[in-house]
């Protein structure tokens, strides 16, 4: 019970008093109709069923002042009593419901904003670690799982807060009844126990096959292209019916130990109050009256103890979602990036003067012993608003490097300096909001060309993106498109070309003005006439900026001020392109000799 208790926290920090005002409230009704099920008995001995003076002396009490009323009006104003009492319980049913629901949905997006903010704020790492479907399953599935959960809890409250004030009402009518009738619910509910037990195995299920289900359809959706290309659909239709079984079989099973349950306590339910009836009359001696209420109480007050365990069931079904969740929130909380409260709206873009350094780094992604090293003894320097190339072999820790330099992987031994000063959580996001970062798998919205400018530069006029889609070479074919700027361009702009998607990804770099650009192959997919383009574009950003580049294809960074050549990641040449392409023994002039081959 330890996820529950952990969620009833945060349900009690989020909502606050009005939780124990509805709690109240709920009391408040359930007594209201306690109150009116007690005016029978005034109906009764108007009727003549049973005698007011043959009930609990505590109840003449309470309706001595009957006798003063002359028995014409006695029985219009018992009516309009109860009429009054069943106005104000549902006044107050309606207030309860309303209150409900504002708890229940104000704690789901309390919920997701603070598990969304957990993961925004996680590291980098924790981001490789993890399937992008399970995050995407924590953050829609299973929050919702647990928010349902609450609302069964509060369901639990309410029927917690009915079976209280209706017990309390039948212990004045006769309490060795009422012992009597409790000693049968608390058998029901040890012997239900079991169903307990199966409802939360059966959400851990629920669990694991949602995970699959997500993970398998995101994986497909992504890869649809070679499902297509490799004839896969019938396999991949394969694995769908086999995992949407299981989670029908689920679903299923479920129901069944629902309705089991439910069954069970209906015929309890008859064979008690048939033996609580007979108990009552030969044991108990209750008067036909008395007996008559406590019947009414009683067929009231079971359905409710079945609600208890309804709602019981329904939260060990959520349990694993809890546990899921908040296990989620403290791995996110864990990997936190900047340790620190930080107001990364208001940091202001860093401005390197002198150089980027690295000193004496070594990373690697398992932090086991023995395992490999990705970066070995990294020793380089950045000079400001210059261009630096970084090239090697596949593998040879490029991408790696370039993360770091940007802060999203940080060292296990040495740093990384900026002017001299270590890069750390007190300065992170001012290095991010000076670098633009341009992939080689180009990454957009799925909106319109405009709102993938404005989502990074909110302020931005139509007429520097303009300008910055004239320094990208994209505005011809942008002012070809059906709708200009406010083309909808699809999932990852699935609706562009490769180059022509790098083109407007280029452009949304440039229109941040940073200073720091970071180029991972930027013009891979762009033919030799718009590359020709980029690079004089890029030529002209030199003295204005400090452009990094990732480069595969050489013939893009014969311009560059320093070249870093890399190999099973350490740094094994550093240089001026003229001088490195000059070394024919290098690593560097097998590059380029090997480029020219293929080129022929």
């Amino acid at each position: 019970m330890e996820s529950v208790i952990y969620f009833l926290k945060q349900v009690h920090s989020y909502s606050g008093k009005s939780l124990y005002l509805n709690i109240f409230a709920m009391m408040t009704i359930s007594l209201l109709d306690g109150i009116g099920i007690l005016l029978l008995i005034p109906l009764l001995s108007i009727s003549g069923i049973a005698s007011l003076k043959s009930s609990n002396p505590i109840l003449i009490k309470i309706f001595s002042f009957m006798e003063a009323i002359p028995k014409e009006t006695a029985l219009p104003t018992i009516l309009i009593i109860f009429v009054f009492i069943v106005i104000g319980q549902n006044i107050i049913q309606r207030s309860i419901t309303i209150q409900n629901s504002k708890i229940q949905n104000g704690f789901f997006r309390h919920l997701r904003i603070e598990t969304y903010q957990s993961l925004l704020n996680a590291n980098w790492e924790f981001f490789i670690k993890h399937r992008k479907s399970d995050l995407v399953n924590l953050l829609t599935s299973e929050i919702a799982k647990s928010s349902a959960g609450i609302y069964s809890f509060l369901l639990f409250l309410a029927s917690l807060a009915f079976t209280f004030i209706q017990i309390c009402f039948a212990f004045y009518l006769s309490p060795n009844i009422t012992i009597f009738v409790l000693l049968c619910g608390v058998i029901l509910l040890l012997f239900n126990r079991n169903f307990l037990k199966r409802s939360f195995s059966l959400g851990n299920k629920n669990y694991t096959l949602g995970k699959e289900y997500l993970a398998g359809v995101t994986d497909q959706i992504n890869g649809i292209k070679d499902i297509k290309s490799n004839s896969l659909e019938e396999s991949r239709m394969q694995w769908f019916r086999q995992v949407t079984k299981g989670m029908l079989n689920e679903q299923i099973e479920y129901s069944k130990i629902k309705t089991t349950s439910q069954m069970y306590y209906k015929i309890a339910s008859a064979v008690f109050i048939a033996l609580f009836i007979y108990v009552a009359i030969n044991m108990f001696q209750a008067q036909g009256g008395q007996l008559m209420l406590v019947i009414i109480i009683f067929s009231r007050l079971w359905p409710r103890v079945s609600g208890i365990q309804g709602s019981l069931e329904k939260i060990a079904t959520t349990l694993p979602s809890y546990k899921a969740v908040k296990a989620f929130q403290e791995e996110c909380n864990y990997a936190k990036e900047v340790k620190h409260e930080h107001n990364n709206i208001l940091e202001k873009a860093l401005r390197i003067a002198s150089q980027i350094e690295c000193k004496g780094i070594f990373f690697r992604y398992n932090k086991n012993e023995g395992a490999k090293y990705a970066l070995k003894n990294i020793n380089i320097v950045i000079p400001a608003n210059k261009m630096t190339a970084v090239v090697g072999k596949s593998g040879a820790g490029k991408s790696t490097l370039i993360d770091l330099l940007m802060g999203l992987n940080q060292p296990e031994k040495g740093e990384v300096l900026l002017d001299g000063k270590a890069l750390t959580g007190e300065n992170l996001y001012s290095l991010r909001k000076a670098i633009s970062y341009v992939p080689q798998d180009p990454f957009l919205f799925n909106t319109s060309i405009l709102e993938n400018f404005t989502i990074v530069s909110p302020d931005t006029t139509e007429e520097r993106i303009w300008e910055a889609l004239e320094f990208a070479s994209a505005a011809d074919f942008v002012k070809k498109l059906p709708k200009g700027l406010d083309t909808i361009i699809g999932d990852r702009g699935i609706r562009l070309s490769g180059g022509e998607r790098q083109r407007i990804v280029l452009a949304r770099a440039i229109l941040r003005e940073p200073s720091i650009i970071v180029l991972d192959e930027a013009t891979s997919a762009l033919d030799t006439e718009n590359e020709l383009k980029i690079q004089q574009a890029i030529e002209n950003l030199k003295g204005k900026m400090t452009i990094i580049v990732i480069a595969h294809r050489l013939s893009t960074i014969h311009n560059a001020d320093k070249v870093v050549v890399m190999d099973n990641g350490t740094v094994i040449q550093e240089g001026e392109f003229g001088q490195l392409s000059k070394d024919s023994r290098g690593v560097f002039g097998q590059l380029i000799r090997n480029q020219m081959e293929v080129s022929l």
